[in-house]
């Protein structure tokens, strides 16, 4: 049954850039760890979701739609539907900008970890555990 465009409209305007359950998730699991970060810091390119100052780790959660997981699957898909044209141009964009923003990072020092909405839900010990090993490959990297 296709969708109205009010409804489309109404759902789109739920769609947060900031505080996302995969966000909350994450950070709630790596808080009750010990680790503290700050969230959303613009003061890096790309403002990552998180970014463990102490240890340069900043971490992405990225959803699979708009950062175009399987993108060739998925800009098939976007071909079929509505607006494609629009769609395709920026999920496009963002993989371009997360690309773009990651080689920044990394140029300052900072190791880039990106996951996928659904390794957080599916899998958020594996993903603690990611944030783990780059927090000890900092501390054994720097050991004086």
């Amino acid at each position: 049954m296709p969708r109205s465009q009010e409804d489309i409209s109404k759902n789109m305007s739920k769609i947060r850039s900031k505080d996302t359950s995969i966000e909350l998730l994450l950070r709630k699991a790596l808080w009750h760890k010990g680790y503290r970060y700050r969230k959303n810091y613009t003061a890096l390119p790309g403002s990552p979701d998180i970014v463990l100052t102490k240890y340069k780790i900043a971490v992405f959660c990225d959803s699979e739609f708009f950062h175009g997981k399987d993108w060739e699957i998925l800009k098939l898909r976007l071909k079929k539907g509505k607006n494609s044209d629009y769609w395709i141009k920026k999920i496009e964009r963002n993989r371009s900008r997360d690309w773009e923003n990651d080689k920044k990072l990394l140029y300052l020092g900072y190791t880039v970890i990106h996951f996928w909405g659904s390794d957080i839900n599916k899998h958020l010990d594996e993903c603690i555990a990611t944030i783990e090993e780059a927090v000890w490959d900092c501390r054994i990297n720097n050991f004086p």
